[in-house]
C-alpha cells in the first residue's frame, strides 16, 4: 500500500509520538475537552536580520480543513507496542480519535506580514487535546516558510530593482521542501523559480536556460548555441562559461546578430562562475560595443544577499541573479526554532487561568495569557509593537518592556494609529476567512517592508524594532515568575 500525499491529506500523522501519548492521557484522564490556548512564536530574528516574513499558513490552514485519522492511520497507530510488548494506545483511544475532527479557534498573523521575536504568529483555542496534538504539525508548516520567506527577503533587499530567480530545487531538502521553497521564495520577493512543479502547483512564473552538458554535448561551443538558439530562439538566454566566460560572450554575440537576422533578438547571457563583477562588466562592453545593448546579464553560482550586496557595490553589470543553495537550505541558519506553546487553561468556573514556563534564561520564559499584538504606525512607518492580553482591560496608555531585557522599554505616543495582527481564521473547526492569493501575499511582504524604517532591514547589523510586552503583561508575568520560584518545586500553575 502506497502512502497517501501526507501535504494534501490533512494526515493526523504528521506528528511527533509524544503528542499521541500525550492526547491518550488527556483523555485517560477526562481532560480532553478541557479548554487551553497555545501560541506559536519564535525568539530570534533568522539570519542576524532585524525582521522576519510569516509564510506558512495556507499550508496549516489546507492541513487543519482535512485533518483526520483514516483508518490506516489507526491500524498502524494499533500496531505500535510498549518497550513490554502490550499495545501503546487503547484500542478505545483509537477508536475516539477516528471520530476526531479539528474543531478550534484559530487566529493568525497574515501571510507576508513583517512580524518579530515572541509576538505570535498562530493562537489555538480550543479543546487541549485537539490544540495540543497539532503542534508539530502547525511548526512544520510554519518553521520552513517563514525562514526561506524570510531568507528571500533579504537576497531581494540586497538585489534592488534587479529580479531573483530561485534556482534552489536540486539543493534543497527533499521533494516537499523543494515546493515549499518555491512558494516562500516568491512571497519573499523573487520574480520566480526554475521549478516546473511549483510553477504549476503555485501558478508561479518560472523561467530557465540550458546546462553546461548541453554546450559540452557538441563539438563545440558555437555549435551548441546556435542549435539551442534554433530550439528555443524566443527568450533566447546562452550560459557562456562552460570554456572561457568571454569567448562565450563573443559566441553568443555572433549567435545574436544570426537571430536578429529572423527578426529576434538574444534576450540574455549567463554567467556561473569566475570574478563575476570583472567579467559582467566585460561582457556589458562587449555586447553593448556589438549592439547588444538590451541582451541582459544573469549572474548565478551559490549567491546569497551578502555577495550580491558586495557585486552591486563593485559596480557588477548583472541584470538579474540566480539564487539556489543558499536560499533554499537557510545555508548560515537551517531552522527558524519557532515553538508552541501552552499560555493559558478555561477553569471550570470559565475564567481563564493564565500558565507560564519558567526557565533560567529570561529569553526562554514564556509570557502567559490568552495573546494578541497591536502594531503602532506614525508617519506611515510601523514604529512599535505591543503584545497584550486579551482577557485584561487595555492601558490609557501604552508601554512595552523587552521580554529579554527588562530594562528596555519604549513608550508609545497616544493616539498612533494601530492595527492587531492575529486574525480569525477557524472558528469551531470551520474556516471564517478566505486567504489571499499569492501575488496579493508578495505585494504584502513588499508594502511591509517598505514601512519599516531602513535600519531595521540592514543585512548587518540591523536596528533593532520595538516589538515586546505591554507593561501591565510583564508585571503579571515577573508575578507568576516570583510566585513560581517561591513555590514548592514542579508548582507553577498558579
Amino acid at each position: 500500500m502506497q502512502p497517501r500525499d501526507l501535504a494534501r491529506t490533512g494526515c493526523p500523522l504528521v506528528t511527533d509520538l509524544y503528542q499521541l501519548t500525550m492526547a491518550q492521557g488527556f483523555w485517560k484522564s477526562g481532560r480532553a475537552d478541557r479548554e487551553a490556548v497555545y501560541h506559536l512564536f519564535f525568539r530570534e530574528n533568522p539570519f542576524g536580520g532585524g525582521f522576519t516574513v510569516a509564510c506558512g499558513l495556507a499550508h496549516v490552514v489546507d492541513h487543519l480543513e482535512s485533518w483526520r485519522f483514516h483508518d490506516e492511520d489507526l491500524s498502524y497507530l494499533a500496531s505500535l507496542k510498549t518497550p513490554a510488548g502490550r499495545p501503546l494506545f487503547d484500542p478505545a483511544f483509537l477508536e475516539y480519535l477516528g471520530g476526531l475532527r479539528f474543531r478550534c479557534d484559530m487566529d493568525a498573523v497574515p501571510e507576508g506580514t513583517v512580524v518579530f521575536p515572541h509576538e505570535p504568529l498562530v493562537r489555538v483555542q480550543g479543546p487541549i487535546l485537539q490544540a495540543q496534538l497539532i503542534e508539530t504539525a502547525l511548526l512544520y508548516w510554519m518553521n520552513y516558510p517563514t525562514l526561506i520567506a524570510t531568507k528571500a527577503a533579504r537576497i531581494c533587499l540586497a538585489a534592488g530593482e534587479t529580479p531573483v530567480w530561485e534556482f534552489g530545487l536540486r539543493r534543497a531538502q527533499g521533494g516537499d521542501g523543494g515546493l515549499i521553497a518555491a512558494r516562500a521564495a516568491y512571497v519573499g520577493g523573487c520574480a520566480g523559480t526554475s521549478n516546473v512543479l511549483a510553477g504549476r502547483q503555485w501558478g508561479l512564473p518560472v523561467r530557465g536556460t540550458h546546462a553546461h552538458s548541453w554546450v559540452m554535448a557538441f563539438e563545440s561551443e558555437l555549435e551548441a548555441f546556435q542549435t539551442f538558439a534554433d530550439a528555443m530562439p524566443d527568450g533566447c538566454v546562452l550560459l557562456v562559461d562552460t570554456y572561457d566566460s568571454l569567448a562565450g560572450v563573443r559566441h553568443a554575440i555572433q549567435v545574436g546578430r544570426q537571430l536578429r537576422e529572423r527578426g529576434l533578438d538574444l534576450a540574455g547571457i549567463r554567467l556561473d562562475s569566475g570574478d563575476l563583477t570583472w567579467l559582467s562588466r566585460q561582457a556589458r562592453r562587449m555586447l553593448d560595443e556589438a549592439g547588444f545593448t538590451r541582451t541582459r546579464i544573469l549572474a548565478s553560482n551559490d549567491l546569497d544577499e551578502h555577495q550580491i550586496a558586495r557585486l552591486r557595490h563593485e559596480g557588477a553589470c548583472i541584470d538579474a541573479w540566480g539564487v539556489g543553495t543558499r536560499l533554499v537550505t537557510g545555508w548560515e541558519q537551517p531552522a527558524l526554532g519557532g515553538v508552541y506553546k501552552l499560555t493559558a487553561v478555561r477553569a471550570p468556573d470559565g475564567a481563564w487561568q493564565p500558565r507560564i514556563k519558567i526557565s533560567e534564561s529570561a529569553v526562554k520564559t514564556t509570557t502567559p495569557g490568552r495573546l494578541q499584538v497591536r502594531r503602532f504606525e506614525q508617519n506611515g512607518l510601523f514604529v512599535a509593537d505591543a503584545i497584550y492580553d486579551l482577557d485584561h482591560p487595555l492601558p490609557e496608555s501604552w508601554e512595552i518592556v523587552d521580554p529579554g531585557d527588562p530594562t528596555r522599554r519604549k513608550r508609545i505616543r497616544p493616539g498612533l494609529p494601530a492595527t492587531d495582527l492575529l486574525q480569525p481564521v477557524f472558528r469551531g473547526g470551520a474556516r471564517v476567512r478566505e486567504l489571499p492569493d499569492l501575488e496579493t501575499i508578495r505585494r504584502r511582504t513588499r508594502e511591509q517592508l517598505a514601512r519599516l524604517d531602513p535600519g531595521i532591514l540592514r543585512l548587518a547589523q540591523p536596528y533593532t524594532y520595538p516589538a515586546g510586552l505591554e507593561r501591565g503583561l510583564h508585571e503579571r508575568k515577573l508575578q507568576m515568575i516570583l510566585a513560581a520560584r517561591s513555590a514548592p518545586a514542579g508548582d507553577t500553575a498558579a
